[in-house]
């Protein structure tokens, strides 16, 4: 029974890198967003003098969206590997990102929810310079929305910093 058991335990922890293909698509993910970037990037430079100030700015938040979606797709695939599927043998690497070296799920967690509340007020922005073409019931629903998200990220952080102090306080065995 024992060396079932341990096999089981076996191919439990082997089911880990189940997730690898996952963070590939991620990365494809990464590249579509690049494309999109630099296809955006395109219509800026090339329509330069004949955009309104508005637009420009819309665009300008449009790249900003990319980029900061681009960094939660990085947090997300370096850290949710490091954190879930492997260590990343990083440690002499020049680039070695600083919060890789503490990240954990909480960590993660964490990061992704103000990432997540960072784009919410980009397009919260986007909304509100281009407000007299929205319904106004859009705009209050996308204002409720980013509180929401708001709330979720505090009571995330709150309870990533509860369980901390308890996992200090506990004593170790």
């Amino acid at each position: 029974m024992e060396r079932i058991t341990s096999k089981l335990e076996g191919f439990i922890f082997w089911s880990r890198w189940l997730q690898a293909p996952l963070y590939f698509g991620l990365i494809v993910a990464q590249g579509v967003y690049v494309y999109q970037f630099l296809h955006e990037l395109s219509i800026l430079v090339t329509r330069v003098g004949t955009l309104s100030e508005s637009e420009v700015m819309l665009i300008v938040l449009g790249l900003i969206d990319v980029v900061m979606i681009a960094n939660l797709l990085v947090m997300v695939i370096v850290g949710g590997y490091e954190t879930f599927v492997s260590h990343l043998d990083l440690d002499e690497h020049p680039d070695q990102p600083e919060w890789l070296s503490h990240v954990n799920a909480g960590v993660l967690k964490v990061k992704l929810a103000v990432a997540l509340i960072g784009i919410s007020s980009i397009h919260l922005l986007k909304t509100f310079i281009n407000a007299q073409q929205i319904p106004e019931h859009v705009i209050k629903w996308q204002v409720i929305i980013h509180a929401l998200f708001l709330f979720s990220a505090f009571m995330i952080a709150c309870t990533d910093r509860i369980m901390n102090q308890s996992t200090a306080a506990s004593p170790k065995h």
